[in-house]
């Protein structure tokens, strides 16, 4: 049975698992190393990425995520856990943690304080039809990519929704949309 879980140390965990109950995936709260041991898949959701940072290394998750990332287990960060599974962030504190598992360049908070937060609606070609409603809250900018890492959508140039091989991430928070189908799409793909 395909184990799910979401990083709960925090951040906006519980939305993500009222989306994941919603599409009726069973998750687990994960906030222990052991608990990273046995899945196949984790959210990483957005708040404060050098908060979660701190906290991944004094609870001793960070070793056991970065080995589970190594080893292919599927994750998906939304904002700050975008900025999480990069391998280069800008403007970033020097003890701020980047777990290395997605080729990305990414600069925090490069959209403005909480006030400048807005919605866009996006393009995201692999879910078809209608436009999805993209909430962006102090976001991360994508200001460049490595190869093999494809870009999904888009706003103002940038880079809003990349994948590489089994990791996902987003610079807006599909969990505050009310639109299942970017959580779909990803646990369709990660499970098959």
């Amino acid at each position: 049975m395909f184990k799910f879980g979401v990083l709960a140390l925090q951040g906006a965990f519980r939305e993500h698992r009222e989306v994941l109950d919603a599409l009726g995936v069973a998750t687990t709260e994960v906030r222990t190393p052991e608990q990273v041991t046995g899945l196949d898949a984790l959210i990483l959701p957005g708040g404060e990425s050098t908060t979660v940072g701190k906290l991944l290394e004094t609870s001793g998750v960070l070793p056991v995520l970065r080995e589970r990332l190594h080893d292919g287990m599927a994750a998906f960060g939304t904002c700050a856990g975008l900025i999480l599974l990069s391998n280069c962030v800008v403007d970033g504190r020097p003890d701020q943690v980047a777990l290395d598992a997605l080729d990305v360049t990414v600069r925090r908070n490069a959209y403005g304080t909480q006030l400048a937060s807005f919605e866009a609606n996006l393009d995201i070609g692999i879910l078809g039809g209608r436009p999805f409603p993209g909430v962006f809250i102090r976001s991360p900018v994508v200001e460049c990519v490595g190869e093999g890492v494809e870009v999904l959508a888009e706003h103002e140039g940038h880079p809003v929704l990349v994948r590489s091989g089994r990791i996902w991430a987003s610079t807006f928070h599909p969990e505050l949309s009310g639109d299942l189908r970017v959580h779909e799409r990803f646990l369709n793909e990660v499970m098959s």
